[in-house]
């Protein structure tokens, strides 16, 4: 049995036995940079960096199993809005009645409710409230506003007493109760929008949960085919489970300082098993070429394999960092938790790609392969059939660059006919208690009525806000007046628009609303809020687009030191990134294949998916041209041959673009075969921004580019010499 420490070349392979180590404490033949000399300390020192991730994992797993607890349900909103002051407000002086309050819908099916069984639910159900002390005031039904003309339904609230985060926690432990309150002749379904999070966070979780049950088997199936082996295939599962458990338990203990959304999670297991997986084929790929391929010592090869790979890793990484970083300028929480988020498990994925699996790949060595494919060659880095692909490239750029190019933008045009709006109540399962009581809300009160909204004014200006209220065209119904149950001199006045809360022309009564009532008076509620947040996001989302294409140009440049090859790249990326929301267009708001992919078109993308999505997608694409890019480069500084550089680069990378790619479509389009619509939104513009991208833009659109460009694509001028940083992709 072969010991894992051992220099034995595996006997699979036909390449002679690799020279010995030198000693720890010298290392004469290797010449290596910074990343190098970090493989070079940490196989020397492989003890302390094993017991350091276990400490990390451990101590991080501990939190870990407490992540869909501790982590908020809310958040979607616009930090420093009219419509988050107004619940502030609710909050504070009007006994809770805010936008995150409780609403309890209770409906008889057979007439009224004024019958003994219908006061006992109605007075069982205000207990189940009071008990809980994150219920502030039980306010009982209201002739005229929350009571229905022929007495059917009536409407309990339960004013919030905590923060938007701990009701959509609270809307989750009390639901279950309330809806146990139902019999055959009345049913009770808590509404509103902290049940409405509550219940799509529990349909979200449920179909990432049966979407991981999918993907993971059929990455797994997909890396062993990239591999070749089974042993070498596990490393970017382990990695990537190392990366999440960490991220998992720290994102548990940073809810203790600030919420983090419970989608922060979810897009960070979807990140690390992405990246994870991009990041150790790159690596586990050159480790196996330099170790028994060119037959290079354990510790040569990891050096080699740090300086090269390891740099175009560290540089991907970076990149995704920065463009997810600019999704920080967007003023509210969800958004920045989430980024934060992914982030975290990223830097996670990161470390753990240059520290712990450089001293893996030290110690498994030869037995990497175990378990192998009577086909693969195990020292192979160079892959023939990339490098005739490369080589075609080279002789017919024109056809295959123009025919890629025309497919891109075909597919790119839609986006300019987007529309985007907050999501509708369409994204719950029509069994969700948060959906059936909105509909009975609508079908007893109007179809405004889950959507009303609420107007906080000076107590000297209700009269005139009421009368302007009452003649506009867009109100249905205006409530009286309530006092503040304080000294502060507010009063609220609650109004139902005509439409639905989805509807575009809520916006527009809104709108309105804002410029004709007095300029005292704030206008909220919860589907002011969304309308708010939507507003917000069309003005952040060019800023974000614009931060992300400067800051990737930027660091592509300072990676290439080429600026005409860093333009291409960062261009084709917009290019892809362009081409995947015209998809989604097609898909979402046309309604193309919702059949087959199960779901209702809402006629729109939800609004938050464009500036997310970009700085996701765009993420992904960089990742993949620093791959390209870089061994691209590397091969240019060798030989100085553009030809060298093109087909180098696409027979080297090729392989494990093509493998990495096919596993992130499998991820990514598994979120589309389940659960509400945003994960599916998530899955297709992903998968979608994945395939393109991968397959027409790095396979042939980029190559095609160094093809065309030749040596200029790599120079610099002196004077920008001058000023970057020296960085190069050679070893040695």
């Amino acid at each position: 049995m072969t010991n894992p420490t051992s220099e034995t070349t595996p006997p699979a392979e036909a390449a002679p036995p690799p020279p010995q180590d030198t000693p720890p404490t010298g290392d004469p033949g290797i010449h290596t940079g910074p990343l190098g000399r970090l493989g070079l300390w940490v196989t020397a020192h492989r003890r302390i960096v094993i017991a350091v991730w276990a400490v990390i994992i451990v101590g991080f797993g501990v939190f870990a199993p407490r992540v869909e607890q501790e982590l908020s349900g809310a958040g979607w909103q616009a930090n420093g809005s009219d419509s988050v002051t107004v619940r502030n407000l609710a909050m504070a002086h009007f006994g809770g009645n805010a936008a995150s309050a409780i609403q309890v819908v209770v409906h008889s099916k057979d007439g009224t409710l004024d019958t003994p069984e219908g006061r006992r639910i109605l007075d069982e159900a205000s207990a189940i409230l009071k008990a809980d002390d994150r219920i502030s005031q039980v306010v009982p039904p209201q002739p005229g506003a929350t009571l229905s003309s022929d007495g059917s339904t009536a409407v309990i609230l339960g004013g919030a007493a905590a923060d938007t985060n701990e009701m959509v926690r609270a809307a989750t432990d009390l639901k279950g109760p309330l809806q146990d309150l139902s019999t055959d002749g009345i049913q009770v379904n808590p509404t509103g929008a902290s049940l409405l999070w509550s219940d799509f966070n529990e349909a979200n979780l449920d179909a990432m949960m049966r979407s991981e049950m999918i993907s993971w088997p059929l990455t797994l199936a997909i890396l062993v085919l990239a591999f070749g082996a089974l042993v070498a295939a596990g490393l970017p599962l382990l990695l990537t489970l190392a990366g999440l458990i960490a991220s998992a338990g720290s994102l548990v203990l940073i809810t203790q300082i600030v919420p983090v959304s419970i989608w922060a999670m979810n897009f960070a297991m979807m990140f690390a098993l992405a990246l994870g997986i991009d990041y150790a084929l790159l690596i586990v790929v050159r480790f196996r070429g330099a170790r028994m391929g060119s037959g290079l010592s354990r510790r040569h090869a990891v050096a080699e394999t740090l300086d090269t790979a390891g740099k175009a890793v560290l540089l991907s990484g970076v990149t995704v960092l920065v463009s997810l970083s600019a999704v920080m300028l967007v003023p509210s929480p969800s958004f920045r938790s989430m980024a934060g988020g992914i982030m975290l498990s990223v830097l996670f994925v990161l470390a753990a790609t240059l520290t712990l699996l450089p001293v893996v790949l030290y110690m498994l060595d030869g037995k990497l392969n175990r378990l192998s494919l009577p086909w693969v060659r195990m020292g192979e880095h160079r892959s023939a059939r990339f490098a005739a692909w490369g080589e075609r490239l080279w002789r017919q750029p024109l056809r295959w660059g123009l025919a890629s190019l025309v497919i891109l933008v075909l597919l790119a045009l839609p986006v300019f006919g987007l529309k985007t709006a907050m999501p509708s109540i369409k994204v719950l399962p029509e069994d969700a208690s948060a959906r059936v009581g909105y509909d009975i809300v609508k079908d007893q009160f109007g179809p405004g009525a889950p959507g009303t909204l609420q107007i906080v004014v000076p107590t000297q200006d209700v009269t005139a806000t009421a009368m302007t209220l009452a003649s506009d065209p867009g109100i249905a119904h205006v409530m009286p007046a309530t006092a503040a149950q304080d000294e502060s001199g507010l009063s609220m006045i609650q109004a139902v628009p005509t439409v639905d809360p989805s509807n575009p022309a809520l916006g527009e009564t809104v709108d309105r609303l804002r410029a004709d009532l007095p300029s005292s008076a704030l206008v909220g509620g919860a589907a002011v809020e969304n309308l708010d947040l939507k507003s917000q996001l069309d003005t952040s989302t060019p800023i974000v687009m614009a931060v992300v294409l400067l800051l990737g140009f930027i660091l592509l440049l300072v990676a290439l030191q080429a600026p005409l090859i860093a333009f291409l790249g960062t261009l084709v990326s917009l290019l892809s990134t362009a081409a995947a929301f015209g998809t989604a267009r097609l898909i979402f708001q046309e309604g193309w294949g919702s059949g087959l992919l199960g779901f209702e078109s809402q006629g729109f993308l939800n609004a938050w998916a464009p500036v997310f999505f970009f700085a996701m997608i765009f993420a992904i694409a960089m990742d993949y041209t620093v791959f390209l890019l870089a061994s691209a480069k590397e091969h240019y500084e060798r030989s100085g041959d553009p030809r060298d550089a093109m087909v180098g680069a696409v027979a080297h990378t090729g392989r494990v673009i093509f493998a990495a790619a096919a596993v992130m479509v499998v991820v990514f389009f598994t979120f589309s075969l389940s659960g509400p619509i945003p994960p599916k939104e998530m899955g297709v513009v992903l998968g979608v921004a994945v395939l393109l991208d991968a397959f027409l833009v790095r396979l042939i659109l980029l190559p095609v580019a160094l093809r065309l460009s030749g040596s200029a694509a790599w120079y610099v001028p002196a004077w920008l010499r001058k000023i970057l940083p020296k960085v190069t992709f050679s070893h040695g």
